[in-house]
C-alpha cells in the first residue's frame, strides 16, 4: 500500500492537483448526477449526462495538469466570484436581521444606508456621511 502510495505522490509532482473549483465543479456533477436518476424525461437526461461528461473531464484535466499558473489564476477568479455571491446573502441576511428593531432609510443625495430605531415617531434625520437632513417616520 506505501508503495502504491508513493508511486501516485510521484506521478502528482508537479501537477496541480485539486481546489475549490474543482470542490464546486464536483458538487454540481453530484447534483446532474442525483438530477439524472430522478428525471424521467429523455431530453433532459441526455442534457444532464453530457454536461456530467464534461464536468469529469474538465475535473480531471484541472487536477492532472502541470500549468499551475493558469489553473492557480482560475481558481482565484472562481473565489472572488463565491467572495461576491456570499458577501451578496451575508449583507441580505444582515439587513433583514436589522428589520426587526430598525428602519433603514437611504439618505436622498449621497444614497447612505441609514439605520433609525423604530417607534420614536416622526424624526429629523442628519445623515453621517454628507449632513444632510430629511424627515422620516421611525
Amino acid at each position: 500500500m506505501n508503495k502504491i502510495r508513493e508511486a501516485f505522490q510521484r506521478f502528482m509532482y508537479g501537477r496541480y492537483g485539486s481546489d475549490r473549483l474543482n470542490q464546486a465543479m464536483l458538487i454540481v456533477f453530484l447534483v446532474c448526477a442525483m438530477l439524472d436518476i430522478f428525471v424521467d424525461n429523455v431530453y433532459f437526461s441526455v442534457l444532464l449526462t453530457s454536461w456530467e461528461f464534461l464536468l469529469v473531464i474538465l475535473i480531471y484535466f484541472r487536477v492532472f495538469s502541470r500549468n499551475i499558473s493558469k489553473r492557480y489564476a482560475e481558481n482565484q477568479k472562481y473565489l472572488a466570484l463565491e467572495n461576491k455571491v456570499r458577501r451578496f446573502f451575508g449583507k441580505t441576511k444582515y439587513i433583514q436581521q436589522q428589520r426587526k428593531d430598525f428602519h433603514i432609510y437611504t439618505c436622498p443625495q449621497c444614497k447612505q444606508k441609514i439605520r433609525i430605531p423604530k417607534g420614536k415617531g416622526k424624526i429629523s434625520v442628519r445623515c453621517p456621511k454628507c449632513g444632510a437632513e430629511f424627515v422620516k417616520n421611525s
